[in-house]
This record gives C-alpha cells, sequence and structure tokens, in this order.
C-alpha cells in the first residue's frame, strides 16, 4: 500500500470568533468531518493541499477518478476530464484534455478551482498550485484499500464525505458476496490476463488487477516469469503463455476474443481455448481502479463459473 496514502488528512481551518486570524488547524477522523466546512487540507501522492472552498469547477484528468467523482455525488462540479472519460454517459459535456501530454497552460484557463491528476508528467502539480489552483495527484492504485483511500480523499476534498463512506461501504460488501459466491472455483486454477496482445506485458500479482483477481483464488501464470524492472509487469512470450497452458484467459484488450486467439500460432492447442474458457472483458472497467472494480471481479467470476 503506497505510504503517501496511509491516511486521509482533513483539517478544517477555523476563524477565531470576532477576529480576522486563523486558528491552528486541527485534524479529525475521515467519518467525523463536517463535508460543509471549509477550507480543508487533504493529503494525497502530491503530498498535503489546502482545497479553500467547495470546489465548483474540478479538472477530473484521469478517467478513473471522474467515475470516482460522480459516484460520490460530486459529478456536477467536474467541468473537464482526460480524452478517456467516457463514463458515466453524462461526462459527455466534458472539456477532454490529453492528460499524458499535459497542456499546464490549457488547464489554468480553465480556470478550476480544483485539479485531480493521476499522472504528472513533469511539475504541472507545483505549477497549477503555484497559481493557486489545489491539486491531488493519485499514481495507479496498488490495493482495493488504495482504491478507499483515493474515494475518501476525494469526498472530503469536494465536501462529500457521506457519499464517499457510503460508496466504500458498498464496495467491501459487494466484493465479499462476489468472493462467498464464488466459493472455491477458483482452487487449482490457472488463468492470463491479456493486456497487450503485441508485448505481452502483464499484471502479476503484486500489481492492483492482480491482488483484486487474487481474491477468487486462481493462480496467475506471469508469477513465475522474471520481473526485470520490478514494476509488476513481466514481459511475457507467445512460448512462454502456450507453455502454461493457462485454463482461463482473460483478455482486456479491445478487439480480441476466443477467434482471434486460435488464429496466433500455437494458441489453438491451448486448454482455454479449446475449452472455450476465453473471457472477453470491458477494456475500460479492467483497466480503471474506481467504483466499477466490482464489475471487473464479477464479470471475471461470473465468466469462469459459466464456463467450467
Amino acid at each position: 500500500m503506497r505510504s503517501t496514502l496511509g491516511f486521509v488528512l482533513a483539517v478544517v481551518l477555523v476563524g477565531a470568533a470576532g477576529c480576522s486570524t486563523t486558528a491552528a488547524p486541527t485534524t479529525t477522523a475521515v467519518p467525523t468531518i463536517d463535508a460543509a466546512a471549509f477550507p480543508v487540507a487533504v493529503r494525497s501522492d502530491a503530498g498535503a493541499v489546502t482545497v479553500p472552498t467547495e470546489p465548483h469547477r474540478i479538472a477530473a484528468l484521469s478517467a478513473t477518478h471522474v467515475e470516482m467523482l460522480y459516484a460520490i455525488g460530486a459529478g456536477a462540479a467536474v467541468m473537464a476530464g482526460d480524452v478517456n472519460s467516457d463514463y458515466p454517459p453524462d461526462t459527455d459535456r466534458l472539456t477532454k484534455i490529453d492528460a499524458f501530454n499535459l497542456n499546464v497552460e490549457a488547464v489554468i484557463a480553465l480556470d478550476p478551482d480544483l485539479v485531480v491528476l493521476s499522472y504528472d508528467p513533469g511539475d504541472a502539480v507545483a505549477a497549477l498550485e503555484a497559481v493557486g489552483i489545489p491539486t491531488v495527484l493519485f499514481t495507479t492504485a496498488e490495493s482495493v484499500e488504495d482504491v478507499y483511500q483515493e474515494i475518501e480523499v476525494l469526498g472530503a476534498a469536494t465536501g462529500h464525505l457521506a457519499e464517499s463512506a457510503a460508496l466504500v461501504a458498498s464496495l467491501r460488501s459487494d466484493l465479499e458476496a462476489i468472493v462467498a459466491g464464488f466459493g472455491d472455483r477458483g482452487s487449482g486454477l490457472s488463468y492470463y490476463y491479456e493486456t497487450d496482445p503485441f508485448s505481452f506485458y502483464t499484471p502479476n500479482s503484486s500489481t492492483f488487477v492482480g491482488r483484486l483477481l487474487g481474491r477468487l483464488g486462481m493462480e496467475n501464470i506471469a508469477d513465475a516469469a522474471p520481473d526485470e524492472f520490478g514494476s509488476g509487469f513481466p514481459q511475457l512470450t507467445a512460448e512462454f503463455i502456450v507453455d502454461a497452458d493457462p485454463d482461463v484467459i482473460l483478455l482486456a484488450t479491445a478487439g480480441e476474443d476466443r477467434e482471434t486467439l486460435a488464429a496466433r500460432d500455437g494458441w489453438d492447442t491451448m486448454t482455454a481455448v479449446r475449452e472455450g474458457r476465453v473471457i472477453v472483458l470491458d477494456p475500460d472497467v479492467a483497466s480503471r481502479w474506481g467504483p466499477r472494480i466490482t464489475d471487473l471481479l464479477q464479470a471475471v467470476a461470473d465468466g469462469v463459473a459459466g464456463t467450467m
């Protein structure tokens, strides 16, 4: 779990009665913060930042965090997203910005009162804060607990603490129910999770998706591959995958299915391809660590249960 997201810091700065000076910040646990009380300070991967007033113009330059903001009731305040922000449908109205080729001046020109990033291409956070725009940064979640913490931070930053707490509780309950309903079906089953049909960089069990799917008890074939850079995404080869002969193949890439796999050299000999244990996932759901993680786990659980 990321150390910078080990907690949510919510600080209410209250002016002393009858004077213009500001009292020393006080820190309280997230669930007890008054959602209407601003300024509020929150901590993200960029450190602590103060949000002076309730945000009404949020530039959430990450499809994952756009989904989180909508899910906690702050969607109406979101006015910009990244180019991949396509859910929920209301995101059609958003100004779209390429977050991986970020033009900081273009973001500043939108006059946001809160910016949410999942990637800082350089000194974007510093540049935005230098002109007085509060900015939070969440790099890729490593665990479901990271997801919960990000939701709680956004709840504190937007005045939607109650809603964020309710969402976290719902996600916890739903994930537990999915795992309980799946039972021991995953015991002894191996799987291959494809995110790139060309390079075969594949998430192992140390990644967010690997940990999420690990709740179903299946074994990830990527765990046996050397992870040269320690990224959690070892580069497999077609030969390695065929030789591993996984019981289940999970496709998180658009345009791939059982037929396209069978057309690959030697893949038609694999158990999963021969026996129809190829599960096609929604690439957007599979690539985001937001409130639809339950959809991803349910799709895998249903897919495996339906093919065994």
